[in-house]
């Protein structure tokens, strides 16, 4: 078994098509990191508003039950 490259300098070259190679290795990276980040930036978003409406919810509980125990009207 022989090694496809004998230096770095073929490695990166990829046989005179290095400049394609490694822009859509480039390219394809940027891509993927880009989506992971819109992605965890989307989660901890979601997250936020959901805990806003629970927070929301649990006041508006809190304060019907506090005119029910004073015996107001709802």
């Amino acid at each position: 078994m022989s090694p496809a490259f004998h230096s770095w300098s073929q490695f990166w070259a990829m046989g005179g098509y290095g400049f394609y190679v490694w822009l859509s290795v480039f390219v394809a990276l940027s891509v993927m990191v880009i989506l992971v980040g819109h992605s965890t930036y989307q989660r901890r978003h979601l997250l936020a508003s959901i805990a806003t409406k629970q927070d929301r919810e649990q006041r508006m509980m809190a304060a019907k039950k506090r005119k029910q125990n004073a015996g107001e009207p709802l």
